[in-house]
């Protein structure tokens, strides 16, 4: 069964350990609606769903064909992802009066993990960095993939359509873009006349709604991707999340924060935060791309 970091916070009894995973949950938008699956090893091996067997009608007495679906296997690894917060035994004793340096250190470093995975998730690349996981950019399929014009163009509502209509399977839980798209699709909707839904997520930050469907903004999509002679173009993203037939997390362990504890060769106390994570597709047509999107 697939939870979501806001459901594994809940379970923790480390008031330390539950406080890192709201603060990165708060930092990242993907996390707040991501499942995550518990994997055993360092790598999780699935099926995805190629085609269909098909099914026919038969007359009274007639012999029946058999058929059988199609699979790819595929393999996700998992990634360590963290990083160490020191705090100076000195500054720890003669400057908590007002707040506890070691709370504040973990606080930081905790949204410096989030942001690392906000960006991964979408920039993600292990021809890149082959300690890391692939993200969006890579595990969009091709078939999967609009663009706004062979040298970018811009947003229109009709593209935005068509990125939702190549989601199969019901609406996309997310569409996912910069904060520059995100003022373009609003400006479009507000020209219109269409009626600019909005809601809240569950830190009581409202959220613009395209056909219901919430609209995310990372500060991790760049506006200077190349799109022909475009250089400055965008991606926008449609997202289904599902531990079954969608985009889903992996982990084993889940957030852990160590109390690594006295140094050796500092007068310091260190606490650590780590994460062995990754994250899968589990149906192509869960996920779709339109690439190419300019200023304009």
């Amino acid at each position: 069964m697939a939870l979501t970091l806001a459901e594994s916070a809940k379970l923790s009894q480390d008031l330390l350990q539950r406080g890192v995973i709201e603060t990165i949950i708060e930092e990242s938008p993907v996390l707040e609606r991501l499942p995550f699956i518990t994997v055993e090893g360092n790598s999780f091996k699935y099926n995805q769903e190629n085609t269909l067997p098909a099914a026919s009608f038969f007359a009274v007495n007639a012999v029946w064909t058999e058929g059988t679906a199609t699979f790819t296997q595929k393999t996700a690894s998992l990634s360590i992802l963290g990083g160490d917060a020191d705090v100076d035994n000195f500054i720890q004793r003669t400057r908590s009066s007002v707040q506890d340096q070691r709370a504040v250190q973990t606080q930081l470093r905790a949204k410096s993990v989030a942001r690392k995975f906000e960006d991964t998730v979408i920039l993600g690349d292990t021809t890149v960095d082959s300690n890391a996981f692939d993200g969006l950019r890579v595990l969009a399929p091709a078939a999967q993939e609009i663009t706004a014009g062979a040298n970018g163009g811009p947003l229109t509502l009709a593209l935005v359509d068509q990125l939702i209509d190549l989601v199969k399977g019901g609406k996309p839980d997310v569409i996912l873009m910069s904060k520059r798209s995100r003022r373009k699709l609003k400006s479009l909707l507000v020209a219109s006349t269409h009626y600019v839904e909005s809601g809240a997520d569950q830190f009581g930050h409202q959220v613009l709604l395209y056909d219901g469907i919430p609209v995310l903004v990372s500060d991790f999509q760049p506006d200077t991707e190349t799109e022909g002679s475009e250089t400055a173009a965008s991606s926008v993203y449609a997202i289904h999340f599902s531990e079954a037939d969608g985009l889903v997390g992996l982990q084993n362990g889940g957030i852990e924060v160590v109390d690594v504890g006295q140094l050796e060769t500092k007068d310091a106390a260190r606490v650590r935060i780590r994460w062995y994570v990754g994250l899968a597709l589990m149906r192509d047509s869960a996920l779709s791309r339109l690439r190419g999107v300019n200023a304009s």
